[in-house]
């Protein structure tokens, strides 16, 4: 058995773009529909995180709902420690104690208002204190392979224990995403207003909701030490992007640069189909089948970003450890795929066999054993199989 390459042509068009640098310290840009990553500067630095990790305390409530701990209309109580929060500055959903705030509430204090005290309350509705549902928090992280992400509270309060990468960030976004749909179209939420208590801080501080370019969510965050950052989200037709951002100057140099990533993400970089599903591109030799080849397709259409000036930048190769040996299923996956584009990462694409290819006869058998003796034995030649 023995490792094959064959080079496969697939034509593109050429498309006009341009390289794009940040200003943030940090970034990573992911198109989610393509799981292509287009950017990616100091990602799985673990860096200073503030409201943006409060992503996780949501995801920790969320799974809590999934897991039927708690209901939509479960109260919580507020503690004096919550109730400081408001007091020490930051953001906040004015929270008082006394109040029995629900589980709806307070996620649209999260993620609405960035309430620091509904962190806390929600920390010690669920663990008891913030403590053990930061550890809670930092265990889950790792779980889901958030592997540079520690948590020392529940708000992303300054503490030098607290850190996250934009990568981990990014990847948190897309599990909000895709594993509650029913809970994420808060996050597209412009104004929450509990109880009345705070409209100058009732509006959602996401620049993005309100440019009519298709973002969704999710979190800004700032501290004197992270500077100012957003973990953002943002679908246009059947593509969508996740970007995760920090180290910014100010709200409008974030504002300015979450927009202009996300400009350079859908101009910059086109969504074709390179091939499509049950084409065959390849053929990989059996051994000892009733035939001597099987064809070699994708499951499903190939569909890949094509960046700037590609031309003849784009090369793509199947690769696979062959003979394979009869029988053949139809459907069972033999081969890859590898796609190799200038400034991305190398695409895998997994291909199956076009037919089922059975052992061959007596007759078939024999003589490929044969051959193959003489050729190991005799020196001589194996016929092809």
């Amino acid at each position: 058995m023995f490792r094959l390459f064959a080079m496969i042509a697939l034509v593109l068009a050429a498309l006009p773009a341009a390289a794009f640098e940040t200003r943030a310290t940090a970034a990573w840009v992911y198109d989610v529909t393509t799981h292509t990553v287009l950017m990616d500067k100091n990602g799985t630095v673990a860096v200073p995180p503030a409201s943006m990790s409060k992503l996780m305390t949501i995801n920790m409530l969320f799974e809590a709902l999934r897991d039927g701990r708690v209901q939509m209309d479960t109260t919580f109580p507020v503690s004096a420690r919550a109730v400081q929060m408001t007091k020490d500055g930051g953001s906040t959903m004015y929270l008082q104690q006394g109040d029995r705030p629900t589980v709806d509430e307070l996620i649209h204090g999260m993620i609405v208002n960035s309430g620091n005290d509904a962190c806390v309350v929600v920390a010690e509705g669920l663990a008891g204190t913030e403590e053990a549902f930061a550890a809670q928090m930092t265990e889950r992280a790792h779980a889901l392979g958030m592997v540079d992400s520690t948590f020392a509270n529940a708000s992303g309060w300054p503490d030098p224990r607290h850190r996250m990468s934009m990568k981990d960030l990014g990847l948190l976004a897309q599990r909000l995403i895709e594993e509650f749909p029913d809970y994420y179209p808060v996050f597209a939420q412009t104004e929450f207003n509990y109880k009345n208590r705070a409209p100058a801080n009732a509006n959602n501080r996401n620049p993005l909701l309100k440019l009519g370019i298709g973002a969704d969510g999710l979190k800004t965050g700032h501290t004197s030490e992270a500077g100012y950052g957003l973990v953002g989200s943002v679908k246009q037709g059947e593509r969508r992007i996740i970007f995760a951002v920090t180290g910014l100057a100010s709200d409008k140099e974030r504002a300015e640069e979450a927009e202009r990533i996300a400009s350079w993400a859908f101009r910059q970089f086109a969504l074709k189909t390179v091939a499509k599903a049950d084409t065959r591109l390849a053929e990989a030799a059996v051994f000892m089948g009733a035939a001597d080849t099987v064809g070699l397709v994708p499951a499903a259409d190939v569909r890949i970003l094509i960046p700037a000036l590609v031309q003849d930048g784009l090369k793509a190769e199947v690769a696979y450890t062959g003979p394979i040996a009869a029988p053949v299923a139809k459907g069972a996956r033999l081969a890859e795929l590898v796609i190799t584009l200038p400034g991305l990462p190398e695409h895998r694409i997994p291909l199956v066999a076009e037919a089922d290819v059975p052992r061959g006869g007596f007759v078939t058998r024999m003589t490929t054993a044969i051959g193959h003796l003489r050729a190991t034995y005799l020196g001589g030649t194996a016929p092809a199989s």
